[in-house]
């Protein structure tokens, strides 16, 4: 079967489209007329005849990718729903879910100080001196001797459960209960609606491994150096990315 019948299996057709991520937090303001944010309301189990008032703003914290508040007050009681946000234009994509610098990530999840110095070698941060390199500036991880490349691979695979938790659904008052992927692709807008739980165990499914391309590969997210940022010291930054359609097929 191809992707785009697995999309429209595991999606529904949105009653009316998305420019961006800001739409999102606009019609669950509006949910009295929008259809679709009922059918959001609803999947996250509120029954729309019992509901008062909602209240949406867009969540501002240290993740990168957009979050939203949901504040939903009922007959007799009020509630708070944070969710992960994700608009996609190409089937095909990825989005950046989470970016740090190294030390940050030290912080989070306690590396060790040789792992940690193998990432920065990887990202750029601490300038390799192997020659023969792809890249002077950076070494891919492909590009380390095969006992450094198991330390970083058997480092995620042990801390796997509590890294994709990090990444995906964050910590603290603003942490993700749900993920929201709306995919705006040939004219037509469609959208899933999955508990943050649903959506980890989704993207992180698989083995932790180097890939060809000598990026870590956590399940279906992908580790890697930020890049771009025109060469600025910001482009040394570790990023994970996901592709958010994945989550129309499970």
């Amino acid at each position: 079967m191809k992707k785009e019948d697995l999309i429209k299996l595991g999606s529904e057709t949105a009653k009316s489209g998305f420019r961006n991520e800001d739409d999102i937090v606009r019609k669950f303001n509006d949910w009295k007329k929008d259809k679709d944010a009922q059918k959001w309301l609803e999947i996250m189990g509120y029954p729309i005849d019992e509901i008062k008032e909602v209240e949406a703003v867009r969540l501002h914290g240290e993740k990168t990718d957009v979050q939203a508040q949901i504040t939903i007050y009922m007959k007799n009681a009020i509630a708070a729903e944070n969710l992960s946000v994700k608009l996609v234009s190409n089937p095909q994509g990825f989005n950046q879910v989470d970016k740090r610098w190294v030390d940050k990530y030290v912080e989070l999840w306690k590396i060790p100080e040789d792992i940690a110095g193998l990432l920065k070698v990887y990202t750029g941060e601490i300038v390799p001196t192997k020659r023969g390199l792809k890249d002077k500036r950076r070494m891919f991880l492909n590009e380390m001797t095969e006992d450094e490349q198991r330390k970083i691979v058997d480092f995620f695979a042990k801390n796997k459960i509590l890294i994709v938790s990090d990444i995906l659904k964050g910590r603290g008052k603003f942490s993700a209960g749900w993920m929201l992927v709306a995919l705006v692709s040939g004219g037509e807008s469609r959208w899933v609606l999955k508990s943050i739980n649903h959506a980890m165990n989704a993207f992180g499914e698989g083995e932790t491994r180097i890939s060809p391309r000598g990026s870590l590969k956590i399940g279906k997210i992908t580790m890697q150096r930020k890049g771009g940022d025109a060469g600025r010291d910001t482009s040394k930054m570790l990023q994970f990315k996901i592709n958010p359609v994945e989550l129309f097929r499970v």
